[in-house]
């Protein structure tokens, strides 16, 4: 099993859109990978368009079999992550 991360910026939003797809791509295309975590450590700021984002890259994932989960999420960017019941998509943790 092969965890990689993806480092997401302090401010997620549709600016770091075409970075973040560039990423997750290229680990999709990797057959060793089999879990992709999503850093948070950094997001003091994240909008509808980062949601949406992260629903499209999860279906990518589920559909090559690999899990996805987000990890050190805190403050705003959990609250927003829980009220948008992403705890049902992805593991917080």
């Amino acid at each position: 099993m092969s965890e990689k991360a993806i480092q997401i910026p302090e401010r997620f939003d549709f600016g770091y859109h075409k970075e973040f797809t560039d990423q997750y791509q290229a680990l999709l295309s990797d057959p060793g990978v089999t879990e992709i975590a999503l850093d948070f450590s950094h997001v003091g700021y994240l909008d509808s368009s980062a949601l949406g984002m992260m629903v499209l890259f999860q279906k990518k994932a589920k559909g090559k079999n690999i899990s996805v989960r987000i990890k050190d999420a805190k403050d705003s960017a959990k609250e927003i992550l829980e009220i948008a019941n992403f705890d049902r998509l992805f593991e917080i943790s």
